[in-house]
């Protein structure tokens, strides 16, 4: 039976269409992106190359070295919690999608209909798909993936949509994973299936297209009309400045801007934190125990913000969460969960209050952190974060585009070893300490990136 209550009226070139899948693939081959479309795919580009690079390191990446290219690529790009996340949805678009094209030859139209799909089945299963603990870049990643693989094997709109019912088994992912190794790997998992689906219909595979209804049907309710219309990717995505969840990245950037009024962590007795209850929903780590689980934790997160000023890859790793003064600020920190209109990461805004050792109170509020969709990165804050995930990273990304950015991550990230220890951030050498600082001269490119500037944008 198919579900019934999917919604699928659009306006496409080819009226013939009736699948879910069908109309996703017909969108991706007519939809003729823009300038600023293209722009935002370059900064995709570095963007995800930059923190794929800063895994080079990451205990992650012998352990990957036997899956293919793209399940390899996609979970070093999401190991750091440094990707990009569309808000709507609550999907790393690009650590799944662009994988999947560069590991078949694909550019940034290919991108661009993969991610365009993505934002849109993610946003179709809502959030309360994400609220009942599904891993949405997952679930929605490995169809959208399909997309993007499709479009750089050349298929056409029929084929895609055999490519998307083909990658529906694989189109699951929990959040249990989350502060584990599985986390990232299920990531991989996602971008491979939609590359192996593509793979297998270029070679001959069929499949129902209305698979995806009736998988759409069994994990999201009340799903709304599917809109076609807007740019490639509805509501842009988040750039993150911090290498943690982006639920962190709000409470980070209000309490950063109130540093300079707080006195040294011993004197700090009390930290309050008021925000709407869905904010931090992924943040399920209250006494994190390592550096993975340190990177979904609100207490922590406002610990190493006080104490390091800058919470980078140095931040996150086991030694520094088992601080004893982290614990201390840990255990000093409660939160009041608020009720808000409207659901997701970005909803209301955050309070933070300081109940200091001298009787007097500090507080700060803030509703939108850097790097949000409506509060682009600076081209400061965008190349200081490419500094951050290695000296050598600016260089590298100098003359990157999606041509050469495939021969790029294999030079860098081909196979050397096999697994010596445990997954997780253990004993993974510190990249990132304070990018903000001392960035050096900014290229003319990040500049463009960062303002999304297409009239200047070599893509």
């Amino acid at each position: 039976m198919y579900a019934d209550n999917v919604c699928l009226t659009m306006t496409l070139k080819d009226s013939s269409v009736t699948s879910l899948a069908e109309r996703l693939a017909q969108w991706a081959h007519d939809h003729v992106p823009s300038e600023h479309d293209r722009a935002l795919a370059q900064r995709s580009l570095l963007d995800t190359l930059a923190v794929t690079l800063a895994a080079r390191e990451d205990p992650l990446r012998p352990v990957v070295d036997d899956l293919p290219e793209a399940a390899r690529w996609a979970a070093l790009a999401h190991v750091l919690s440094f990707d990009d996340l569309h808000m709507a949805s609550t999907a790393h678009v690009s650590s799944v999608c662009v994988p999947a094209v560069l590991a078949l030859g694909g550019g940034a139209d290919a991108y661009l209909a993969a991610a365009g799909v993505m934002a849109r089945l993610g946003t179709l299963l809502g959030w309360s798909h994400y609220t009942s603990g599904w891993h949405a870049t997952c679930t929605a990643g490995a169809p959208a993936a399909a997309v993007g693989a499709a479009f750089s094997l050349g298929l056409g709109p029929h084929q895609t949509a055999q490519a998307i019912a083909l990658a529906v088994p694989a189109a699951g992912g929990v959040q249990r994973a989350f502060g584990t190794a599985a986390k990232a790997l299920q990531v991989g998992f996602a971008a491979e299936a939609g590359v192996r689906a593509a793979r297998l219909v270029a070679a001959g595979a069929d499949a129902d297209p209305r698979a995806l209804d009736q998988w759409l049907g069994l994990v999201a309710e009340d799903v709304p009309e599917l809109d076609p219309s807007g740019p490639s990717v509805p509501g842009g995505l988040a750039v993150k400045i911090f290498p943690c969840c982006y639920s962190l990245q709000r409470p980070i950037s209000a309490v950063r801007g109130l540093l300079a009024e707080l006195p040294e962590a011993a004197k700090i007795e009390r930290i309050h934190v008021v925000t709407p209850e869905d904010t931090v929903r992924p943040l399920v780590h209250h006494r994190p125990r390592t550096g993975l689980e340190g990177k979904l934790s609100l207490e922590y997160g406002i610990a190493a913000t006080i104490l390091d000023g800058y919470p980078g890859f140095a931040s996150f790793t086991t030694d520094a969460v088992t601080r004893p003064i982290a614990n201390t600020l840990v255990e000093r920190t409660t939160a009041v969960l608020t009720q808000s209109s409207g659901g997701g990461l970005l909803a209301g805004d955050v309070t933070v209050e300081f109940a200091l050792a001298d009787g007097t109170r500090r507080s700060t509020t803030l509703d939108l952190p850097p790097g949000a969709p409506d509060k682009p990165p600076t081209h400061e804050e965008l190349h200081a974060k490419f500094r951050g995930c290695g000296s050598d990273v600016p260089v590298l990304l100098t003359h990157a585009d999606w041509p050469t950015a495939a021969a790029l991550l294999r030079a860098e990230l081909a196979p050397r070893s096999s697994p010596s220890q445990p997954c997780g951030m253990q004993g993974r050498k510190p990249r990132l300490t304070h990018p903000v600082g001392d960035i050096g001269d900014l290229s003319a490119e990040s500049r463009r990136l960062s303002t999304g500037d297409p009239s200047s944008m070599d893509v």
